[in-house]
């Protein structure tokens, strides 16, 4: 306040100014030492130094003023030099320690480049009018020397701005570089001015800019209030400002030489030379800028996808957290890709990547970044989130977007399904820490089978040490006889609940865990491989099952899609049917939608159809649906997903998708299976949109062989 009335009382100026200047540095110096203690000791001491050094040239000065003491006039600028050596050097020390090898010469390069600039416009305007016409003697010390200083105050804030390091706006790295950038204009207008013989006095607006640099340099360290996190030593700097500021510089020195030539009326011969030395400096510089570009391109970007890769990820998460900013991380991985991949091949697997890509720029917001870290693995950093809610929001947009945008690979048109997990940053947080954290809450997802997210909830633990044991475990569970097979009844709706079929359901009684759900097992099982020779298990046992009891039934047995993988699948198949003597018109094997995405899983049950064996698809609606699909594929039976059927209510919009499944299966001729009936209701409903098939617990649960008593249920059909 007091400098901005001294700009319109010139009076008062000198006096303003200098009680302002020695109030800021003493609570500059207070300040400075009480962060020392907080963070970055070496940083906050120097500038203490630096304030301290500024008050004694205040002192120094002002006692000359009174004794007319010419030594203390050179003690006082000694110590002025000394504070903006130790302004400067505080900036330098920290980047000098965490950089090396080519990039400690690179940087320094660069910062060169951008102090040469200012050193020809201090040669030109301050120093060469200083010393042209005036005797070599001590004098020349002050005359040079605080443009000196200033030019080292421009390479500390050249170097901080070359990092890309100074935090947010209001932290204490900015308001230090924003201070002595300030300052040192300030500062170089006043020298300035007295190389041309003029009163400093006579510019208001540099005591100005130095009093407002000051107050900021004081503010600096009054933001230290938590220990600062130390910066990364293997942090790389910002190239943004490093492709500006000496291209910026090299335009100032450049513009400084015509202006020089032409008003020194030395245009021959120095016009052309310059006028070609600065037009060669500006191509090599292009050519240097757009090869960095290049280069670094190279290094963050994923070849495929133009998305960013780990390393770009990584760059962009170390920005915002260097600058403090609330951000949140998705990772998003690609359900059933490899099926895809070995389905179609690996081009077409390129093309579903490509596609996904494209939807997810389309998704974020200019300042977010998206990437791919891994094979069918993207992540997308939202920034300025600061609650899961919105990130939430912008997940379940990914989602929408791929199951509305299916992919086009040759007549087929296939949906691409995601598991997405997210987090939000918090202090201290690393890139491998966030990747981390929303990996966990992406593999909850993952168990779960769904098209989903989920948030990060610190009581989520990791459950792949969990299901690495059970795999263990589980690769051992069927020597020692833990598997069994339980069986729920399939029956016909219009007599009331007559059996007619069964549906075979693997169990596992762990010694320890007791019973492990089949939601729980069946997909470390299918990981693993396991799978394979528990499926041919559970067909052996249900066929054993079936020919004892001597019933015109059939048997229902689920077919993993790991199994269709297998090339002896057809002859184990027919090899268990021979040897328990069932017919093949008497075996159901049911697939879900996601495992006949697979060329060769088409063919395999094509094969087993042709054998007499039929063919049902599961939890149709729930995965992989394409009409034109469905009318390609060896089918016999549509299940409809008990999700739907809890969904029957007696309104049209409660069985509007069961009911457009029945119609589909009887246009195509196919058989239709409703599971998970559990009211009379249900039933009822089911019957009159046209489904005469079901199973579920209004009729039986899951029951061992030995226990299923068909005459009793036969007879409660009647009743």
């Amino acid at each position: 306040m007091g400098q901005a009335y001294s700009v319109f009382e010139p009076g008062q100026r000198a006096y303003v100014l200098g009680a302002t200047m020695l109030i800021l540095d003493i609570v500059g110096f207070v300040s400075g030492l009480r962060a020392a203690k907080r963070g970055e000791a070496a940083l906050w001491l120097m500038i203490a130094l630096g304030r301290l050094c500024a008050i004694g040239t205040f002192v120094a000065l002002m006692v000359e003023s009174v004794a007319q003491t010419h030594f203390l006039w050179w003690v006082g600028v000694s110590v002025r030099l000394g504070a903006f050596g130790f302004f400067a050097f505080a900036v330098l020390l920290a980047p000098a320690q965490r950089m090396a090898g080519r990039m400690r010469v690179g940087h320094f390069a660069e910062t060169v480049a951008v102090v040469a600039g200012g050193f020809m416009v201090v040669w030109y305007f301050v120093i060469n009018p200083a010393i042209v016409g005036t005797p070599a003697s001590l004098s020349w010390i002050g005359l040079i020397g605080y443009p000196i200083g200033d030019l080292l105050m421009l390479l500390a804030v050249a170097v901080a701005l070359l990092r890309g390091s100074i935090g947010p706006p209001t932290g204490p790295h900015a308001l230090l570089i924003a201070g002595m950038g300030l300052y040192l204009i300030g500062d170089a207008v006043w020298s300035g001015l007295e190389a041309q013989r003029l009163m400093v006095i006579s510019s208001p607006y540099a005591g100005l800019l130095v009093a407002l640099g000051g107050l900021l340099m004081t503010l600096a360290p009054m933001r230290v209030r938590v220990p600062e996190k130390q910066p990364d030593r293997n942090a790389k700097p910002d190239l943004r400002w490093s492709t500006h500021l000496p291209v910026a510089a090299m335009v100032v020195g450049g513009t400084l030489m015509v202006v020089v030539t032409v008003e020194e009326n030395d245009m021959l011969p120095w016009g052309g030379l310059v006028l070609g030395l600065i037009t060669m400096a500006a191509a090599i510089t292009v050519r240097q800028v757009i090869s960095l570009r290049d280069s670094r391109d190279q290094i963050v970007t994923d070849a495929l996808t133009g998305l960013a890769n780990r390393t770009g990820l990584d760059e962009a998460i170390g920005r915002v957290l260097r600058r403090r900013e609330p951000f949140a991380l998705l990772l998003v991985d690609l359900d059933g890709f490899k099926l895809i991949n070995d389905a179609y091949g690996h081009a077409a697997g390129d093309t579903v990547l490509t596609e996904f890509a494209h939807h997810l720029r389309g998704i974020i917001r200019g300042g977010d970044v998206a990437a791919r870290i891994g094979g069918d693995e993207f992540a997308v950093l939202l920034t300025a989130v600061t609650s899961a809610d919105p990130a939430g929001a912008v997940a379940q947009r990914v989602l929408g977007a791929a199951a509305a945008n299916p992919v086009r690979l040759g007549e087929d048109s296939l949906p691409i399904r995601a598991s997405i997990g997210l987090t939000l940053a918090v202090e201290e947080d690393t890139p491998k820490e966030l990747l981390r954290r929303a990996d966990v809450a992406m593999y909850q997802v993952k168990r779960a089978g769904t098209h989903g997210w989920r948030a990060y909830d610190p009581a989520m633990t990791d459950r792949r040490a969990e299901d690495a044991a059970l795999s263990e475990d589980l690769d051992k569970a069927l020597l020692r006889d833990q598997l069994y097979v339980l069986y729920q009844p399939i029956v016909d709706l219009d007599s009331g609940g007559r059996p007619i079929a069964v549906e075979a359901l693997v169990r596992w009684q762990h010694p320890a865990l007791g019973l492990v759900s089949p939601v729980q097992f069946i997909p470390i099982a299918e990981r693993s491989g396991a799978i394979t020779e528990i499926g041919l298990y559970v067909l052996e046992e249900a066929c054993k099952q079936l020919a004892a009891w001597d019933r015109q039934l059939y048997v229902s047995v689920n077919l993993a899609p790991r199994q269709l993988q297998e090339p002896t699948l057809v002859l184990d198949v027919l090899s268990i049917l021979r040897r328990t003597g069932v017919e093949p018109d008497r075996l159901v094997l049911e697939v879900t939608e996601s495992a006949i995405v697979d060329q060769s899983a088409i063919a395999t049950l094509a094969t087993l159809r042709g054998h007499g064996i039929r063919i049902a698809v599961d939890d149709f609606g729930t995965g992989y649906s394409s009409l034109h699909y469905l009318t390609r594929l060896p089918v016999d039976i549509l299940k409809v997903d008990r999700s739907f059927v809890a969904e029957l209510n007696g309104t049209p919009e409660g069985s509007a998708i069961t009911e457009a499944v029945i119609r589909l299966s009887h246009v195509l001729h196919l058989t239709t299976i409703a599971e998970g009936i559990e009211t009379p209701e249900q039933a009822a409903e089911l019957r009159q949109l046209g489904c005469g098939i079901g199973q579920g617990f209004l009729y039986a649960r899951p029951t061992p062989g030995a226990d299923l008593d068909f005459t009793a249920l036969a007879e409660r059909s009647t009743l």
